[in-house]
């Protein structure tokens, strides 16, 4: 039976570990030199209607990496942009290649290509949530402490994709969860009521200090997002006193981790200071990005 990955709240905690204990295993083969081209021969189409440093050069890095390659498709260079019905793309692509990457606005346009896809659909990003980064997240936070279950993750800054999916990982991984958000910005309802099915706390609070009071990990994001350029005057507004700080981070446990999706806004949602004395963390978690997609890719579309 054909398997996506379209959103983390599909996933179990053992299916997680999985992706996980993968990445480390691949982690491990490319930084000793082991061969790993578990993908030989496959190709992997990856759609951007959305633009990204980070998803491209990972995903096409990755595939190579497997034995595979990748093939980069944008809105301008595809019938998708052109007003082709996505049932219709999905059909045609999984006559050519071994699986299908999107990083697009709607989740219903990702959950509709896996509708009609008879290969492997990898979200790459939605409005909804990120899966693949937050996969990378756990995976350093893990790689940190050894453990993900029993620790506190803290995420400053707006309910959106990011913390959405940080929620779910986290949860489903045993952590307990706060969030420090303005109280128009709360995360998505959907995502609210799963956390409501589940044994560990998950809090939100306007208050960034109390959500991030003995925090292990401390999680932001930018305050104004692709195609929110028109709100990023209010929305700086709206999140002024939401940064990850030195004062925020005095709360946190001491050695607590901060972690950022980047590209960051230095200033903004995160201290230059924090930013610099985390780094390390923060480019470690851009790395892993690489690691858990490859993990990903592999499980999904291996024969």
């Amino acid at each position: 039976m054909k398997k996506d990955l379209l959103k983390l709240l599909d996933l179990s905690p053992e299916e997680i570990r999985e992706i996980l204990d993968v990445a480390d295993q691949l982690k491990y083969d490319l930084k000793h030199g082991i061969e790993h081209k578990v993908l030989a021969g496959k190709t992997l189409a990856m759609i951007f209607e959305k633009n990204s440093t980070r998803t491209r050069v990972s995903f096409e890095t990755g595939i190579y990496q497997l034995g595979g390659q990748g093939i980069f498709l944008s809105s301008a260079e595809s019938q998708l942009g052109r007003g082709e019905p996505i049932r219709d793309t999905a059909r045609v692509l999984s006559r050519y290649c071994a699986g299908i990457m999107i990083r697009t606005f709607e989740q219903s346009k990702v959950e509709e290509l896996a509708e009609y896809a008879s290969i492997p659909v990898i979200n790459g990003l939605t409005d909804f949530c990120h899966p693949c980064q937050v996969l990378a997240d756990l995976m350093t936070i893990r790689e940190h402490y050894s453990t993900l279950e029993g620790l506190k993750a803290c995420y400053v800054g707006d309910g959106n994709n990011m913390s959405n999916s940080i929620i779910v990982g986290c949860l489903k991984m045993g952590m307990d969860i706060s969030i420090g958000c303005p109280d128009a910005y709360r995360p998505d309802q959907q995502v609210i009521d799963f956390a409501a099915t589940q044994a560990n706390k998950l809090t939100i609070t306007s208050d960034i200090f109390a959500a991030a009071k003995d925090a292990d990990v401390i999680f932001t994001d930018v305050w104004a997002s692709m195609g929110m350029e028109a709100e990023k005057a209010q929305r700086e507004k709206d999140f002024a006193g939401y940064c990850v700080d030195e004062k925020l981070m005095a709360v946190a446990k001491p050695g607590c981790m901060v972690q950022h999706c980047l590209p960051a806004h230095r200033g903004e949602e995160i201290s230059e200071a924090v930013f610099e004395a985390h780094a390390d963390e923060i480019f470690e978690e851009a790395e892993n990005r690489l690691h858990a997609q490859k993990a990903v890719m592999a499980l999904l579309m291996k024969d």
